[in-house]
């Protein structure tokens, strides 16, 4: 669970910079809304690197809000949104979303988290813009595919390899599977970091000549359109930041309450998962939800803490 660096080379960066252009359609006269951190790899990719190739425009929200976004959008003439499913989920559901002024959206990405596969048709009708969904990971730059404006988008997909770079499903010997059949998703392409900083273990673990293994579990279709099918590591994606369970169970272990603790993802609708802790207490010990958590925030970052905490008897 201790986090790792990703070495990303300039040339890694440039092939993110390029593809504003190549798979969105970038204009120089695009206006992008950044409203996911420039330190997260899709917020440094999509409203960083892609608008300063093209000599495109960034507005930057200082604060968040579902009624700002609208706002800026409507003064700004924002054309392109690049955020997390949690987003455009609030968006769809705020109040009054329907009279706002949104005609000068031509796209919104999003990435970083599952989203329901319903959803993205029904943003389309009520907004009239495309929403579009891609997959990446930090280790990759992080745009390993996208669903192509000028491509059919297919429901569940997460797109097609964008340019240069190569996909495979393999099994646990690294076998390449046919499509349909579900494996480990791997990569290879310039996108692909140079390695784990002074890990060269963790690097090993990872990548193996020319390929890079993601710890995703996909299908390829006839096509070569990509399907998630789950992790295969122990990870927690919530609003499109990682969370291990390891480290928000030690700290969890620490409370002189907990005797002990289990960490899992909880499908939410506005998040993909949220974090949340079955716990067995210790005998004698008096301990509510709203205590554990409070504990948690102190040694743990807001999204690393859990959201929602079940007492059980005994550890299933």
């Amino acid at each position: 669970g201790r986090p790792l660096g990703a070495v990303l080379t300039h040339g890694n960066l440039c092939t993110q910079a390029l593809l504003f252009e190549s798979i969105c359609q970038g204009r120089h006269d695009d206006i992008g809304l950044a409203v996911i951190p420039l330190f997260h790899a899709f917020g440094a990719a999509t409203n960083m690197l892609g608008p300063l190739s093209l000599g495109a425009s960034v507005v930057m929200m200082e604060t968040f809000s579902v009624d700002g976004i609208f706002r800026a959008i409507e003064k700004e003439k924002i054309t392109y949104i690049s955020a997390v499913p949690r987003l455009y989920l609030a968006m769809f559901m705020h109040q009054g979303a329907e009279t706002r002024d949104v005609s000068s959206l031509r796209l919104c990405m999003t990435g970083g988290a599952s989203i329901p596969t319903e959803f993205i048709s029904m943003f389309r009708e009520k907004f009239n813009v495309k929403l579009a969904e891609g997959y990446g990971l930090t280790e990759a730059s992080p745009v390993v595919s996208f669903s192509r404006l000028e491509m059919t988008q297919k429901p569940g997909s997460v797109g097609t390899p964008a340019p240069g770079v190569d996909v495979k499903v393999v099994d646990d010997d690294g076998s390449e599977l046919p499509a349909g059949q579900v494996g480990e998703l791997i990569v290879r392409g310039p996108n692909v970091m140079k390695g784990y900083f002074n890990e060269p273990e963790a690097t090993a673990e990872v990548l193996k000549g020319e390929w890079l293994y993601t710890g995703d579990l996909a299908r390829l279709d006839d096509e070569g359109y990509i399907f998630l099918a789950g992790l295969k590591k122990r990870l927690i994606i919530t609003s499109g930041f990682n969370v291990y369970p390891a480290e928000v169970e030690s700290i969890l272990l620490r409370h002189p309450a907990v005797k002990d603790a289990k960490v899992v993802g909880s499908p939410d609708f506005m998040r993909g998962e949220i974090v949340k802790a079955i716990v067995v207490k210790r005998e004698g010990f008096s301990l509510d939800d709203t205590e554990l958590i409070r504990y948690c925030r102190t040694y743990l970052a807001p999204f690393k803490t859990p959201r929602e905490v079940e007492f059980v008897p005994s550890m299933p």
